[in-house]
This record gives C-alpha cells, structure tokens and sequence, in this order.
C-alpha cells in the first residue's frame, strides 16, 4: 500500500480496460488521480467507483489529439491538486487494415490519437511535472510498438512511434536535469473492451479468443490489471533508476 502516496496523476483513455485499471490502482496505493477520456459517462462511472472506495479522483472530458484540450486539462488538474507527478498516456485506438487498403483517413486518425496525443501529453506535463522536482511518464505502446502485424499498418507504425518518442523523450529531460524519467509499457494481447469489440466485430468472439490465447506461450490472454502493476511501478519512486525503457508484459509474445 502507499507506493504512490501524495503523488497526482493524469490518466488518459481512464474510462473503461487498461486506463481503468491503472487508475484505480494508482489511487488504491495513494495517488490523487485525474481521469481523462471521450467518453463521458463510463470515465464518471469509473471516477465514482475510485470514490466509493476511498481514493480522490475526478475526471475531465479530453480529446487526446486536440492541443488546447491538453492544455486545458494538465491546468485543471494542477489548480485541483497542486502539483503534477505522474502522466499515463493510455488513450489509443486500434483500426486493422494492411498496407495497401489502409485508408489515408484510417492511417491519420490512428496517428493522432495514439501518436500525436502522447506527444502533446509529453509536451504539456513535462512543465508541470518539472515544477514539482521530478516524476515518471509511463507510454502505452504495445507489443505492435515491438513486432510488425500485416495487418496493423496504422497500428504498427504508431505503436513503434511510441517507443521511439519515449526514448528521445527520456533522454530529453535526463540530459537537462529534470528529474523526469519516460517509459513505455508494451503489453500483449490484454482482454479489454476494445479487443473484445475487435473480435465481435470479425463475428466470432470465441474463435477469436482462443486465436489470441494461442499466440502467448503462457495459454491465456492477459488482464488489464496485469499491466497496471507495470505501470504502478513505472510510475513510483522504486523505478528511480529506470527510463528510456521497455516493459514489456505479453505473455512471452515476443520471445518467440
């Protein structure tokens, strides 16, 4: 318990699967914690779940890809806590499609929201982190930021341009002496609304299931809370020692 006490975070993509799961954790070990997402009504619902349970939280409608939305949202949750330590760039979208069919309005909203809102989410927290003496920005690539996928064209390039960000990030504030260490986190095939969609979409859910399952050596897809404890410790000061980093948590995906 504690791992993060008196920290504040920002969450982005909070509202439901990973973003969920890494900010009820974050407040479960002490963190005030600012939940950001487009979908209103399930970021409230899961603002309200952190409350019932004791922890401080509260929750802004934000468009990742949207500058002024950045802006506004690192201020509020500065003014509402004091102070920012801790920035989860979650938010992100899977569209399928392979090279050649990929459609150019596909490939640059993919790159929006999963790219270019973690480059501004960097961009606008590093001020506001720096003031406070220092603190983590945890990435969420994916094991598609690792591996290529014919049939992610989009997905892949913004995943990989994830991992890259990060490291330039990283070195970035390690050189100026900012006291701020960037990682990105690369998780496998986790069972969250959106790959649960993916497959209900394709019109076979539990064919697809076993499909995914069958591509982790370990037999079974992942939970989103599996990745939160990557990231809780990303995030506390038991990391002090680690940026420019990859965790990876895939079940061995990319070992093979």
């Amino acid at each position: 318990m504690n791992r993060v006490k008196g920290k504040i975070a920002l969450v982005t993509g909070a509202a439901m699967g990973i973003g969920r799961a890494c900010a009820e954790m974050l407040a479960a070990e002490g963190a005030a914690v600012v939940l950001s997402d487009v979908s209103v009504a399930a970021g409230r619902d899961a603002t309200a779940a952190i409350e019932r349970a004791n922890g401080r939280a509260m929750f802004r409608e934000h468009n990742v890809g949207d500058e002024e939305a950045w802006q506004r949202v690192v201020e509020e949750a500065v003014t509402a806590f004091g102070r920012l330590d801790i920035l989860v760039n979650n938010a992100g979208i899977g569209v399928a499609g392979d090279v050649e069919h990929t459609s150019l309005a596909d490939w640059e909203r993919t790159l929006r929201v999963n790219l270019t809102g973690v480059f501004l989410g960097i961009k606008h927290a590093i001020p506001a982190i720096r003031r406070t003496g220092g603190g983590s920005i945890i990435n969420l690539s994916s094991i598609e930021g690792l591996v290529g996928d014919p049939t992610l064209a989009a997905y892949n390039a913004s995943k990989g341009g994830v991992r890259l960000l990060t490291k330039s990030a990283a070195l970035h504030c390690a050189r100026l002496g900012y006291g701020i260490r960037v990682n990105s986190v690369h998780p496998g095939y986790i069972w969250t609304p959106m790959v649960e969609g993916t497959l209900r979409a394709a019109g076979d859910l539990e064919g697809g299931r076993k499909h995914l399952e069958s591509l982790h050596p370990v037999g079974h897809l992942g939970e989103p809370t599996d990745i939160a404890y990557g990231v809780l410790y990303l995030a506390s000061d038991e990391s002090k020692f680690v940026t420019g980093a990859e965790l990876v948590i895939d079940g061995g995906y990319t070992a093979q």
